[in-house]
Formats: structure tokens, C-alpha cells, sequence
């Protein structure tokens, strides 16, 4: 038996396929196992077929369905009720941060002002109290 505990699993739910690269490459390095969607609908569809991420993290301005729509979404359907549920959006306005915390989210990051290592570090900080 190895004691080296099992791959952090990360969903990441970005409509820019730039961010996507980037952020799935800084993960990875980080140790996580990494899958993305580009879409909500992609996303909803992994975690229906039983993709359950340890962590998920969802930028809200997408097009179609949004971010905090699907949120409650994977909330009303129970979908992975055990992963944390991080926001990594451009929308600091409190409007949409107090939306969050009522979906009861476990943590708002800011992308404008945070580099990807740190958002790599806050996630994991999140995950830790957890």
C-alpha cells in the first residue's frame, strides 16, 4: 500500500480557452488532476455522467448559462454535494459576490487581482479548511 494520497480532482468552468490553459497548467504542476469545461452545459454534463471533483472552480460571465445559474443548478441537482465550490471571476462587484455566499459557495476569488500561483494557493488554503 502507497501512502501518498490520492490526486486532488479539479473542475474548471472557463469560457476562455486561453484561461483554461493556463490555469489547467498551473494545477497540474500544482499536483491536482485537472479536467475543464468551456461552458456550463459541458460542465453539468461531466458531473451528471459522475465526474466528482474534489474542488470546482467557475467563472460567472459565461455565455448561455452563468456561472451562479449553474451553481444552483449542480445544487438542485445534487450534483457532487462533497466538492468545494470556488468562484474565479472578474466580477467583484458585491452584488454578485453576496449571490455567491447565499449559494453558500466556499470561496471568491478575484482574477484581475491575483495571479494564477496565488490562485492555485487559495484553493488550496480553501480546500484545507474544508
Amino acid at each position: 500500500m502507497s501512502d501518498i494520497p490520492p490526486k486532488q480532482r479539479l473542475l474548471l468552468i472557463d469560457d476562455d480557452q486561453f484561461l483554461l490553459n493556463m490555469y489547467s497548467l498551473k494545477f497540474k504542476t500544482s499536483g491536482f488532476e485537472v479536467e475543464t469545461a468551456n461552458s456550463a452545459m459541458v460542465a453539468l454534463q461531466k458531473l451528471r455522467d459522475g465526474f466528482v471533483p474534489t474542488v470546482i472552480l467557475c467563472d460567472l460571465v459565461m455565455p448561455g448559462t452563468d456561472g451562479l445559474a449553474l451553481i444552483r443548478q449542480m445544487k438542485d441537482e445534487h450534483l457532487s454535494p462533497s466538492s468545494a465550490v470556488i468562484v474565479l471571476s472578474n466580477q467583484s462587484q458585491s452584488a454578485e459576490i453576496e449571490q455567491a455566499k447565499e449559494l453558500k459557495v466556499d470561496g471568491y476569488i478575484v482574477k484581475a487581482s491575483t495571479i494564477p500561483s496565488e490562485v492555485v494557493e487559495e484553493v488550496k488554503n480553501i480546500l484545507a479548511k474544508k
